[in-house]
C-alpha cells in the first residue's frame, strides 16, 4: 500500500511546493480533483486537456519527485434536480474521463448523487424511510430513471477513455451511502462501479468498518483516510442523525477528525489487515476536514499515524511454506 493526500486540502499551494512537502511526510501518491471550478493552483485540468507542453511538463515533474497520481475525484451531485447542475456534472465527468486517458489514470471518483422525489421537483430528496409508502415509489423513481441511468452512461463514456473504475463514495445525503446501497448499484451497473471507502461517512451510522470491507470485498477501488469522532452522550440523547453545524462540535453527535482522533489505533490496526484480505494493495488518501487541527498539523499527524501501521514493501512470505 502506499500513502496519499486527497491534495484540495491545499488549493493555494503551486505543485512543486506540494510534492516537497508530500516528500517530506513520506506521501507517494497524489488524488486530484478534476473539477476545474475548484481552482487548484498545483492542478489545472483545462490546461493540461488543452496543453500538450503543459501536460508533458506535468507528468514530468511527478516523475522526478517519484509521486504518481491515485485517482481524479469528480465529487459532484450528478443526478441533481436543480436546474442546470446535472447537465454541468456530465460535462465535468466528460473532462475527467479525457483528462484520465491522458494521465493513464483508471479510476475516477464521485459521490452517486441524490435526485428529487419524483418529476419536476427541483431540490434533492434523500429518502431514509420505508414508510410513508410513498416513500418506497419514490426510491423506485429514484433508482430506475435516474440513478442507474446516469452511472449506466457513465460507465460506457467512462470505457471509451480507459476508465474501468468507477469509485463511489458512500455519503448519506446521496443514494449510495452503505455498503448494500453501493452493491445493489454495481449490480444494477456492472463491475466497474466500486467504493471509495471513506471510513469516516460509515462510522457514525454505526457501521463496523472491517465488517464494511469484508461485504465489499472485490469491489473496493481507493481508500480514503478520515476519522469520526462519535459523542456517545449526545448520541445517548439525540441520535446519530444531526443537522447542526459542524461548528456546534460540542453538541453534535459525531465530528469528522484526522486519523487516530475518532477510532482507535487497534480498529485502524484491523482496518487495514481486513483491506490486505480483501486484496486491496493500493492508496490509503489522507483527507482532512478536522476543525480542531491545522492543515499542516492535522496531515502531519495523520501521515505519521498511518506510516506506522501500514504495510511497506512485500511480504516476505509464510516461514512455514
Amino acid at each position: 500500500m502506499k500513502l496519499g493526500l486527497f491534495t484540495t486540502l491545499f488549493p493555494d499551494m503551486e505543485l512543486i511546493d506540494l510534492l516537497a512537502l508530500t516528500r517530506e511526510l513520506g506521501i507517494e501518491a497524489l488524488e486530484l480533483s478534476s473539477k476545474p471550478d475548484r481552482g487548484l493552483r498545483h492542478f489545472h485540468p483545462r490546461e493540461l486537456l488543452e496543453n500538450e507542453s503543459a501536460l508533458i511538463c506535468f507528468q514530468d515533474t511527478l516523475k522526478r519527485n517519484n509521486m504518481i497520481i491515485s485517482q481524479l475525484n469528480c465529487s459532484c451531485n450528478p443526478v441533481s434536480p436543480i436546474p442546470g447542475e446535472e447537465q454541468k456534472s456530465r460535462e465535468d465527468f466528460e473532462i475527467a474521463f479525457r483528462l484520465a486517458e491522458k494521465l493513464n489514470i483508471r479510476t475516477v471518483c464521485s459521490f452517486s448523487g441524490c435526485p428529487g422525489g419524483g418529476p419536476g421537483e427541483k431540490t434533492p430528496n434523500w429518502i431514509t424511510c420505508a414508510w410513508p409508502p410513498q416513500y418506497q415509489n419514490m426510491l423506485k423513481w429514484q433508482w430506475e430513471e435516474k440513478l442507474i441511468p446516469f452511472w449506466t452512461w457513465a460507465s460506457k463514456r467512462g470505457a471509451d477513455f480507459g476508465v474501468n473504475q468507477l469509485a463511489i463514495e458512500m455519503h448519506p445525503g446521496f443514494c449510495v451511502y452503505n455498503p448494500d446501497t453501493l452493491l445493489r448499484l454495481r449490480q444494477a451497473v456492472g463491475s466497474v462501479i466500486g467504493a471509495n471507502l471513506d471510513p469516516s461517512h460509515l462510522i457514525w451510522q454505526g457501521i463496523s468498518i472491517p465488517d464494511a470491507i469484508c461485504a465489499l470485498k472485490g469491489a473496493i477501488w481507493h481508500v480514503h483516510a478520515k476519522d469520526t469522532f462519535i459523542n456517545q452522550r449526545n448520541v445517548r440523547i439525540n441520535g446519530v442523525l444531526d443537522t447542526r453545524h459542524y461548528s456546534r462540535a460540542e453538541e453534535r453527535s459525531w465530528t469528522f477528525r484526522t486519523v487516530g482522533y475518532g477510532m482507535s489505533r487497534d480498529t485502524w490496526k484491523e482496518i487495514i489487515s481486513f483491506l490486505i484480505l480483501s486484496g486491496y494493495d493500493g492508496v490509503i488518501s489522507i483527507e482532512h476536514e478536522d476543525m480542531f487541527l491545522s492543515k499542516p498539523d492535522g496531515l502531519s499527524k495523520a501521515a505519521t499515524f498511518l506510516k506506522e501501521i501500514l504495510p511497506i514493501g512485500n511480504p516476505d512470505g509464510i516461514w512455514w511454506a
